[in-house]
């Protein structure tokens, strides 16, 4: 491999992983038909997943990771064994507990950043999974990279990103949106503890998927013949697939419920300040139709 040909097939990985998370980005923006938002805003919540939240996560976890690891060493009880990510148990721990966690939570803080652009409820899961797909695209360039240089070249790593293409980067975008639906129900309608349960819910989501997507390495920890493992492995990633999109589905459920302020939030809630229409002059209320 040359030079050459080398920057060439980092530049297929590149466009191969953006271009269906910006070709999703698009499928989302149009599912809000009331007040669509402008590309601009929505790119700038997709870059701030790529980069600010990405980096952010990989920071975190880690610190995480190495704290761990420190302290299942300094204790090598059995007790401690789940913090050392070199173990098998430690890894499980990683993918099911601490990843969930901490990605959803930059991600979220990511959806809380753009806080200042919402005109409508619908705008949380939008921007929600703009901020989702940032994370995905680069966290799967991330990976169709490690797989060019450590499996087999090209093909390895256009694979792993057109799987990860048709799975994670779908169950990012709808794991963020769901978070953005509750901020924007707090935000919107004064819903109490509604970001909270929302991100407890994407975290719970991840996780699951992440379960899905490791079936085959706990069954080849586990013992299983190379058979085994292989169709087990075949299944579950259907399984993954096929959960991470009926998630983004419900992800964009929640935007249309919430695409137009007279029939989104709870029937009592209050109308929010930058929807209510000033009143005329006069001081006599304008005829709306909406009931809260």
């Amino acid at each position: 491999m040359t030079e050459t040909s080398g920057v060439w097939d980092l530049v297929v990985l590149l466009l191969a992983a953006l271009t269906p998370a910006i070709l999703y980005l698009s499928w989302i923006r149009r599912t809000e038909r009331y007040l669509t938002e402008a590309w601009r805003p929505l790119l700038g919540a997709f870059a701030f997943g790529a980069v600010a939240a990405t980096l952010l996560a990989i920071f975190i976890e880690g610190i995480l990771i190495g704290a761990g690891t420190a302290i299942s060493e300094a204790n090598p009880g059995p007790e401690f064994s789940f913090l050392n990510a070199g173990s098998s148990i430690g890894l499980f721990f990683l993918v099911l507990v601490v990843a969930p966690i901490t990605e959803e939570a930059v991600k979220a803080w990511g959806v809380t950043t753009r806080a200042g652009q919402f005109r409508l409820p619908a705008d949380g899961p939008v921007f929600g999974a703009s901020v989702g797909l940032g994370f995905g695209f680069f966290e799967t360039l991330v990976y169709g990279i490690t797989a060019y240089f450590l499996l087999g070249g090209l093909l390895a790593g256009l694979a792993i990103i057109f799987l990860r293409s048709l799975s994670t980067v779908l169950l990012h975008a709808s794991t963020a949106a769901i978070f953005g639906n509750g901020y924007a129900q707090g935000r919107f309608f004064g819903v109490p503890f509604a970001a909270g349960r929302h991100y407890l819910l994407a975290v719970l989501m991840h996780a699951t998927f992440n379960a899905l997507a490791s079936v085959g390495i706990v069954l080849s920890v586990l013992g299983a013949s190379d058979t085994a493992v292989a169709a087990a492995s075949v299944v579950a990633l259907v399984l993954a697939m096929g959960f991470a999109f009926a998630a983004i589905e419900y992800a964009r459920v929640l935007i249309q419920r919430g695409d137009y302020p007279a029939t989104s939030g709870p029937r009592t809630a209050v109308r929010p300040q930058s929807l209510r229409p000033k009143p005329p002059a006069s001081g006599k209320a304008p005829q709306t139709g909406y009931r809260g």
